[in-house]
């Protein structure tokens, strides 16, 4: 079974009070910016999903395919 130790990331008591601010820093700036490529993969998901109207005829058949 792994540990936290066998991750390889210096634990923040075993820093210098510089490296640990300057370590945290680091961290919340990364989670502050924002991901482009998050907004177009859901903008291609909800194109993905749109389902085109179907006629008359196209809905029976598909009725007829779906009891049959």
């Amino acid at each position: 079974m792994s540990t936290l130790e066998d991750l390889g990331i210096p634990a923040l008591s075993d820093m210098s009070q510089d490296e640990a601010i300057e370590h945290l820093r680091t961290i919340r700036l990364s989670r502050r910016v924002p991901l482009k490529k998050a907004k177009s993969t859901v903008i291609k998901k909800a194109k993905a999903k749109a389902i085109p109207k179907l006629s008359q005829s196209q809905a029976e058949n598909l009725l007829k395919l779906l009891e049959g």
